[in-house]
């Protein structure tokens, strides 16, 4: 399909600011804002500043922007609609959380709506995903790897910007431990996305012309003309070809960038706390790129059953 700057901005963004968001949330269930409410304030005002630059992004994909508060009806049934109901219900918490870190409020408020903002985190990435599960005709979407994808993901990229939040701006200590945590986080989102791509590279149902017309395996069909003499809606959004090698090479940049690369830093500010400063200022910047490659193979490489209709190739 053809990948939408706004879409991928989106999906990028929103995830690593919930995955943020998730991560800070447990910090302070568990009792750690006391240390330092200046870390919740900042960490929980660039989650914001994430996920609103997600979600405003998203609407530039619509084709009548200013009626996106139409899609809010249609929760019911609609995916999309439930993903912007609990994102809008998401900011309650979350900016509930930041007024009572400011003024110094009970802890149990804090804890209360911590855990609020961390469960309507994860809804939120989990509608985002369902969106794209739902859809029957694109294979490389309706399949269970996806989900997953999305939550690990997302929880991999928010713990690695919140650790470098806390290490660049408020000189944390040394802890091997966060270190190792976030490197599993990483290597897990890699595996899962190297699960995902395994699984859409191998032979798929075929679904072409002769079995749309219910005709036995095999058999060929000839369109006697094409089905139009210009270019449509169809073609410029679902017709969208990438070509294997390429899609190869990026695959390996986008794992490079997303796990490798902050996996290796990660490493060296393990073995050396002095580098500490230098892996948090690496880290998320490629997390970042790694996941915008991702997320742009994430759409290139899905082919609708639609195509069968412009062309003779198996969906």
């Amino acid at each position: 399909m053809h990948p939408a700057v706004s879409v991928i901005v989106f999906t990028v963004l929103s995830g690593i600011g919930y995955g943020l968001v998730f991560w800070l949330s447990l910090l302070v269930a568990a009792g750690q804002a006391a240390r330092s409410p200046a870390l919740v304030l900042t960490a929980l005002a660039i989650s914001l500043v994430l996920v609103s630059a997600g979600l405003l992004a998203s609407t530039l994909h619509l084709g009548r922007p200013e009626r996106a508060w139409r899609a809010f009806s249609q929760w019911r049934s609609s995916w999309l609609s439930r993903e912007g109901v609990v994102a809008v219900a998401s900011y309650l918490p979350m900016l509930g959380l930041g007024a009572v870190t400011l003024v110094g409020g009970a802890r149990a408020w804090q804890q209360g709506l911590a855990l609020a903002s961390a469960v309507l985190a994860v809804l939120t990435v989990f509608c985002t995903a369902r969106i794209y599960t739902s859809l029957k005709p694109i294979a490389a979407w309706h399949n269970r790897w996806v989900l997953p994808g999305y939550l690990a993901m997302a929880a991999a990229a928010g713990g690695t910007w919140l650790w470098a939040i806390g290490v660049l701006g408020f000189t944390l200590p040394a802890h091997r431990g966060d270190v190792l945590i976030l490197a599993v986080l990483l290597l897990l989102a890699g595996a899962v996305k190297l699960g995902y791509w395994r699984h859409i590279d191998r032979p798929a149902p075929r679904v072409d012309a002769a079995s749309a017309l219910g005709l036995p395996p095999g058999s060929t069909v000839q369109p006697f003309e094409a089905p139009h003499t210009q270019a449509n809606f169809l073609l410029k959004e679902m017709g969208f070809a990438l070509a294997r090698k390429h899609g190869q090479r990026l695959r390996r940049l986008s794992l490079v960038l997303m796990v490798a690369l902050p996996v290796a830093v990660l490493a060296l500010a393990a073995l050396s706390p002095a580098l500490r400063t230098l892996a948090a200022a690496l880290a998320p910047p490629a997390v970042l790129a790694g996941l915008l490659v991702e997320r742009w193979l994430f759409f290139a490489q899905a082919r609708h059953t639609v195509m069968v209709y412009y062309d003779t190739q198996p969906a």
